[in-house]
């Protein structure tokens, strides 16, 4: 009789942490036991770690066989526990004897051998590369991903005899060369397509080059949409660790995004979304569309046809940067750090203000189809700008406007501006640093006192002006905030929805 201990983890949220795996087999009549918290996937091991050590040439112990997953008030689901207890119950059974130590395992296992994909890989490497092991062993279609981890050799394998087989020394598994990141921008939607709209295209640039968030109001068919999908071309690329990061919350979602992308994220959920999908959560919380969007463009259309509730939720992301899920056994903290885009119309027919097609709507309808917004959530809008309709005579001669390249050249350098002085976005500072690079000339400060009374601005309000007005200097590359950089961040802020 003998036991076998190897070290796993279990996922918590975007993180992984440390379970003991133990198997003994001890005599009696031959079964199967596993303890520790274990969901049905886990449980569900017991059939498939049979089948495959049979379909690759092992015999499976006639002993009574007792897996272990310490400690045992954590609860512990996935599938990526099917290849160390089969390795465990090799080890225990003497019929595999590791050369040296042996590499931090993870995959599924299939009825006959092979090593499927797993979800949530990156946190499990980032895991092992902190706990100290040398190399750890994935399904081959984890590779890429998990060779984004530094400082662990990622060895991918097919089946479960090539795992055998490397530890006992008889085949090594070669490491993974981690591939290039990729710096090219994807062919995709480009601003050029979008004829007129200066206002709008202005009001795009600047949002983009200080992560402001940013609602359209319109008629049907003016561009709203266009503009908002065209916005991630013209974003800086990921850094290094915003990659990682994303990537991070991808693989755990279990959502196919390439891993290696630079492009930032931009999620468009449909009006009928839930806050469970919006925000996150679930029996065992999982990433929502808010953290799905980490590091990019959270893009709501239609915005007071989501329901009320859901709207609502968005407020605390907003202001923090995170998603904090309680739940009676656990509390996650997603990170939620997003740039807010949102279209409407002006009524529930969409032509309130259209110069040539008459509103339907009574006053009544138009303001309960605004009142939909709450005051505290428009407030949370950096920009706020109304998107009339292009004449069609414009519409046909016009030429096309500045690329997605030409745009992107200035934000990201004004991006890089802001980065260098207070190593953040503008829409990122706080009101101290903000009144420390953002103060105003006189001209500047009067102004802004005029438009706190006559609009009653709230605190937040004026806050965000000045986010707005820095972000304008900096475009310019002016070294001080003046009145005429005031003066059009205001006009961005009194539209009225």
């Amino acid at each position: 009789m003998a036991a076998a201990r190897l070290v796993s983890a279990a996922l918590r949220g975007l993180d992984a942490e440390a379970v003991a795996l133990e198997v003994d087999l001890s005599r009696g009549i031959p079964g199967w036991s596993m303890v520790g918290l274990p969901d049905a996937a886990v449980r569900e091991s017991r059939d498939r770690v049979r089948a495959a050590l049979l379909n690759s040439g092992f015999q499976f112990p006639l002993s009574y066989i007792t897996v272990n997953l310490a400690p045992a008030d954590i609860r512990k689901d996935g599938a990526y526990f099917d290849l160390p207890v089969a390795i465990g119950i090799l080890l225990a059974s003497e019929q595999l004897q590791a050369e040296g130590a042996c590499p931090f395992l993870l995959a599924e296992l299939a009825l006959d051998g092979r090593l499927n994909r797993l979800r949530g890989i990156l946190p499990l490497v980032q895991f092992a590369q902190r706990e100290g092991f040398s190399s750890v062993i994935v399904p081959q279609e984890n590779a890429d991903e998990a060779a984004q981890v530094q400082g662990i050799d990622v060895l991918p394998a097919a089946t479960l005899l090539a795992v055998y087989q490397h530890i006992n020394g008889g085949a090594l598994i070669a490491a993974h060369s981690p591939p290039a990141a990729e710096t090219q921008r994807e062919t995709g939607p480009d601003m050029a397509d979008v004829r007129g709209q200066a206002h709008a295209r202005r009001a795009l640039e600047i949002a983009a080059a200080g992560a402001h968030h940013l609602l359209m109001s319109g008629p049907p068919g003016v561009g709203k949409s266009m503009l908002a999908s065209r916005l991630p071309s013209i974003l800086p690329p990921l850094s290094d660790q915003d990659r990682l990061d994303v990537a991070r919350i991808y693989s755990v979602a279990a959502e196919a995004r390439p891993p290696l992308s630079a492009i930032p994220p931009f999620r468009a959920p449909h009006h009928s979304a839930s806050d469970v999908a919006l925000i996150g959560g679930g029996s065992v919380p999982r990433p929502g569309e808010v953290s799905k969007a980490h590091c990019g463009v959270l893009f709501l259309d239609e915005l007071p046809e989501y329901k009320r509730q859901v709207l609502e939720v968005l407020r605390q992301p907003l202001e923090s940067g995170e998603v904090c899920i309680a739940r009676a056994a656990d509390t996650l903290v997603f990170p939620a750090r997003f740039q807010l885009i949102a279209a409407m119309n002006p009524c529930p027919c969409g032509y309130l203000g259209h110069p040539s097609r008459p509103c339907r709507c009574s006053d009544m309808q138009v303001r309960r189809y605004q009142a939909r917004i709450s005051g505290p959530l428009l407030d949370r809008f950096d920009l706020r700008i109304d998107v009339p309709p292009v004449e069609q005579s414009s519409l046909l001669n016009m030429q096309p406007g500045e690329s997605s390249a030409v745009i992107a050249g200035r934000v990201q350098a004004c991006r890089q501006r802001q980065i260098s002085r207070q190593g953040m976005s503008n829409a990122l500072l706080n009101p101290s640093l903000l009144e420390q690079h953002a103060n105003p000339d006189a001209a500047g400060l009067q102004l802004l006192e005029q438009a706190l009374k006559h609009f009653a601005l709230s605190a937040r309000s004026y806050h965000r002006i000045l986010k707005v007005a820095l972000t304008i200097a900096d475009l310019a590359e002016d070294p001080k905030v003046e009145a005429k950089h005031i003066a059009e961040a205001l006009q961005y802020r009194g539209q009225s929805t």
